[in-house]
């Protein structure tokens, strides 16, 4: 209860532009400084939307959907068939935190050897943190958090 007032409390003061994102999808109390802007994020996403999707009606497709994925273990969704190299990162207790994720999205085969993912990669780091922010409001159930 105290870590969810404090995080109430801190998002009154932080700058625009800047949030937390808490990481309930395994219970946990983590939470991940968020900075990029989720209403651009959206925009960027579009050249996701091919292969993943987020919010209540999110499914597998191509690539695992992304509900939650802050603070998710990497390769956790049960019914989704990873990559060797993300199901390793997932072994070795790796989580997507805003880090990860970020550097993930620059490069996906240069952060996870033999992935599966085609895409390039997002070079500009105001996409990635934007991409991250849209990604941030959805939790796993595919509700937003706003």
């Amino acid at each position: 209860m105290l870590n969810k007032l404090l995080a109430a409390s801190a998002l009154v003061i932080l700058p625009a532009g800047f949030a937390l994102a808490q990481d309930d999808a395994a219970g946990g109390d983590q939470e991940y400084e968020i900075t990029g802007d989720a209403e651009a994020g959206e925009r960027v996403y579009r050249k996701c939307q091919a292969c993943h999707m987020v919010g209540e009606d999110a499914q597998n497709r191509v690539g695992p959907q992304q509900n939650g994925v802050i603070g998710r273990e990497i390769a956790a969704l049960e019914d989704f068939n990873y990559s060797d190299a993300l199901v390793e990162k997932g072994e070795a207790g790796e989580v997507w935190t805003p880090e990860n994720l970020d550097a993930f999205l620059e490069n996906p085969r240069e952060w996870a050897p033999g992935t599966k993912m085609s895409f390039a990669g997002l070079r500009k780091e105001e996409e990635r943190a934007d991409v991250i922010a849209y990604l941030a409001q959805y939790n796993a159930d595919g509700t937003t958090s706003e």
